[in-house]
C-alpha cells in the first residue's frame, strides 16, 4: 500500500523533510511564506523534524515486530493488568473506540491469524507474490480460530494501566492514522499549511499554494501508469487499505494482510483498494479498510450508512463512488 502520488508539485518553495518509520518513507512537506525569515524557516525545520519523531515514537511503543515493544510485553500476558507508556494507552483506547464504531470490523485481535499465515516480522513485499512456508496448522487456507464476543479492553486512566483481554493484539490498523494525527498536531504549532505522506495515508493541512487545495492522486491498484482520479483536499486527511502489494502465498495460497475477523480469512471478496476522506487520519484509516473487508457487495450500503466519502476498485477494475467523495473530485480517469 502507497499513498496516492502527488498530482502536482506546484512551484512554492518549500521544505521537505522525510525518514523511514513504520515499514514506509514519511514524508513532511511545507510551503515556504513569502518572504520567509531565518527565525520562521528554523521554527518550520524543527516542526517538521517533531512530526516525523512523532512516528518513529508510535513505532518503538506500538510496534509487533520488535518483542521489546511496549505493545509486545503486554502481549506476552494480555490478560493481566500492565503499566504502559501514554502513547500505547492512548492507542489501545482509541483501537478500542474503532472496534465500537465500526461494529468489530476492526477487530486487533487478528494477529495470532497474521502469525499463522507468515506475516510473523516485517517484510519487503513487492509485485511479485512471495511464497512463505508456514506450518500446517492454521496455515494457508485453514482457518484459525478467531474471538467472536466483542473487544473490551480494560482501561484505566489512572495509572495508565491496561488489560488487552484473552487475544494478543495487532495496532496495524489504526497506529499510522494515530501518527498522522499526532504529527498533525505537533506541526499545527508550527505551520497552518503541510502535507503529512506516511505511505497509503496522509494528512493534507490548509493549502498547497496561493490558497489552492492540496492535490492528491488515487493509483491505481492494478499498477497501471498514472492516477485513477485526483482529489482536492484541505484539512482533510487520506488513507487506502489496499492489497496491490502486500500480499504473497502461504502454502500455495494466496493471501494478503486484510483479515476479517469473523472468518479469520483475507476478506474484501471482489475488492483491489479502497480509498477514505475525512477529517480525522486515525478514523480515515479505520474505515477503508472496515470498507474493504465489507467487501464488493456490501461497501456502497456502508459507506452510505456511515456518511463515508469513499472511492473503491474492484476486481474487473471498475471504480465505485459514494456521494461523499464527490465534493473533493477534481479528475477521474475516463
Amino acid at each position: 500500500m502507497s499513498f496516492p502520488e502527488l498530482a502536482e508539485k506546484g512551484t512554492t518553495a518549500e521544505i521537505l523533510r522525510s525518514r523511514r518509520a513504520m515499514a514506509t518513507e514519511v514524508l513532511v512537506r511545507l510551503p515556504l511564506p513569502a518572504l520567509a525569515t531565518p527565525e520562521q524557516r528554523r521554527g518550520l525545520e524543527e516542526g517538521a523534524m517533531r512530526a516525523l519523531e512523532v512516528f518513529a515514537e508510535v513505532e518503538r511503543t506500538c510496534t509487533r515486530f520488535d518483542p521489546r515493544s511496549a505493545l509486545m510485553r503486554a502481549n506476552r500476558s494480555p490478560g493481566r493488568w500492565h503499566r504502559v507508556p501514554l502513547l500505547l494507552y492512548q492507542a489501545i483506547a482509541e483501537a478500542a473506540r474503532a472496534h465500537e464504531v465500526t461494529e468489530g470490523r476492526m477487530d486487533p485481535r487478528v494477529l495470532r491469524r497474521l502469525v499463522a499465515l507468515g506475516y510473523d516480522r516485517t517484510r519487503s513485499f513487492g509485485d511479485d507474490e512471495e511464497e512463505i512456508a508456514v506450518a500446517e496448522e492454521g496455515g494457508g487456507g485453514d482457518p484459525t480460530p478467531t474471538p467472536t464476543a466483542a473487544w473490551r479492553p480494560g482501561l484505566r486512566r489512572c495509572g495508565r494501566r491496561v488489560r488487552i483481554g484473552d487475544e494478543p493484539i495487532d495496532l496495524g490498523g489504526i497506529g499510522k492514522g494515530l501518527a498522522l494525527r499526532w504529527a498533525a498536531l505537533a506541526l499545527r504549532r508550527h505551520a497552518s499549511d503541510f502535507l503529512l505522506d506516511a505511505g497509503g495515508d496522509g494528512y493534507c493541512a490548509g493549502t498547497a499554494r496561493a490558497g489552492e487545495a492540496w492535490r492528491v492522486g488515487i493509483e491505481d491498484p492494478f499498477g497501471g501508469q498514472g492516477p485513477l482520479a485526483v482529489l482536492g483536499l484541505g484539512d482533510l486527511a487520506v488513507a487506502t487499505s489496499s492489497v496491490r502489494l502486500r500480499r504473497w502465498r502461504a502454502n500455495g495460497v494466496q493471501v494478503h494482510h486484510l483479515i476479517d475477523p469473523t472468518t479469520g480469512q483475507p476478506g474484501g471478496c471482489g475488492l483491489r483498494a479502497v480509498t477514505v476522506v475525512g477529517p480525522d487520519p486515525a478514523s480515515a484509516e479505520v474505515w477503508a479498510k472496515a470498507l474493504f473487508l465489507a467487501g464488493e457487495a456490501g461497501i456502497a450500503s456502508l459507506a452510505k450508512r456511515h456518511r463515508l466519502a469513499a472511492l473503491w476498485v474492484d476486481d474487473a477494475a471498475g471504480v465505485g463512488l459514494s456521494p461523499g467523495i464527490e465534493e473533493h473530485l477534481i479528475w477521474r480517469r475516463p
